[in-house]
């Protein structure tokens, strides 16, 4: 695919995107190696409106893919940063940090969402927790609610979640599968002026959402400014 230079917020990102990476099982073509609209969004949307709240913080991003975001929260002074995805895609990202000579500061592990692996492994918690277009398959949602509890601090009470999606015919089911098996509450973040899109033509920020996920201790409490959703049945529409 080639080389992409981003910019963020005048950091400059060097992401190298990978063809024909493939699962070693199915054969499936694994698209996280490639850079996606929703990443380039959640990266600008971060600098724009949250690199305050990133600095210091330790962040995990889950289904990372070229790690954009992640690599983005490290250049906007998070003090550590680790990147997961499957293992097909983990020398891509490894490259990515190299690339940007944040190898101090940033990790590459692989996670699979509800593994026996990764029920096992010693639980670690993190302040900040990124995700982008993650909502896919509704049948992933129940491992990955279970992986946001484990790497929440403190059961999500001290943590943030925040997750872009490109607005699919199926993101929304996801999300009601993710409250119905695991008790999350979803609040979509009012859109904040980001500039220009991209280089396309055809790309416009109104296809796209930003989530903040708040896990079940927390569904008491309050975000100002934002529409929580209630997904009560929408997997039967």
């Amino acid at each position: 695919m080639g080389i992409r230079e981003i910019t963020v917020s005048g950091h400059n990102l060097t992401i190298h995107e990978l063809e024909d990476v493939c699962d070693s099982a199915t054969g499936r073509v694994l698209t996280g190696s490639w850079l996606w609209d929703s990443s380039l969004l959640l990266s600008r949307w971060m600098a724009t409106t949250r690199a305050d709240d990133i600095r210091g913080k330790s962040v995990i991003e889950l289904g990372a893919g070229t790690g954009l975001p992640g690599l983005t929260a490290a250049v906007l002074g998070a003090e550590r940063v680790v990147l997961t995805d499957v293992k097909a895609l983990l020398p891509g990202m490894e490259r990515n940090v190299e690339a940007n000579g944040l190898g101090e500061r940033v990790e590459v592990r692989e996670l699979v969402w509800g593994s026996e692996e990764a029920e096992n492994e010693k639980e670690e918690e993190f302040d900040i927790v990124l995700m982008s277009d993650v909502f896919v398959e509704m049948e992933a949602m129940e491992d990955l609610g279970k992986t946001l509890k484990r790497v929440c601090r403190n059961n999500g009470s001290e943590s943030q979640v925040w997750c872009v999606s490109e607005v699919r015919q199926w993101t929304y089911a996801c999300l009601g599968e993710l409250l119905a098996s695991q008790g999350f509450r979803v609040v979509e973040l009012p859109p904040s002026p980001l500039g220009p899109f991209s280089d396309s033509d055809d790309a416009s920020w109104d296809m796209f959402s930003i989530f903040h996920l708040i896990p079940p201790p927390l569904q008491d409490c309050h975000v100002a400014d934002s529409v929580v959703f209630d997904f009560e049945g929408l997997g039967d529409t």
